[in-house]
């Protein structure tokens, strides 16, 4: 019985290689497939496991980008209130001792 390419892995979601390899084992004999079906089982489940975290990973890093622009602007109109709030308390002093 020989197994299918597709029932092996979703060739459209891992590198060329893998498909490759995938697309070899199919054409062995079944004996062949089914003692290193496991073995490519495990190798499509670590790959699709590593994109999922690169994703994600991804991601966090975007959001990160994203919170760090909110802050940086935040720091920036946190300096401006207290610069002039600097330059009103300097502006009533000269004006107390003048």
């Amino acid at each position: 019985m020989q197994t299918n390419r597709n029932e092996l892995v979703d060739h459209d979601a891992l590198p060329g290689e893998v498909n490759e390899l995938a697309n070899l084992i199919s054409t062995l004999p079944a004996e062949y497939q089914h003692r290193l079906l496991p073995s490519v089982q495990r190798v499509v489940e670590m790959t699709k496991r590593r994109r999922r975290i690169l994703s994600l990973v991804q991601e966090a890093l975007g959001q990160l980008r994203l919170d760090m622009k909110y802050l940086m602007f935040d720091l920036e109109a946190t300096r401006r209130e207290r610069d002039k709030y600097r330059t009103a308390l300097d502006d009533s002093s000269d004006e107390n001792f003048g």
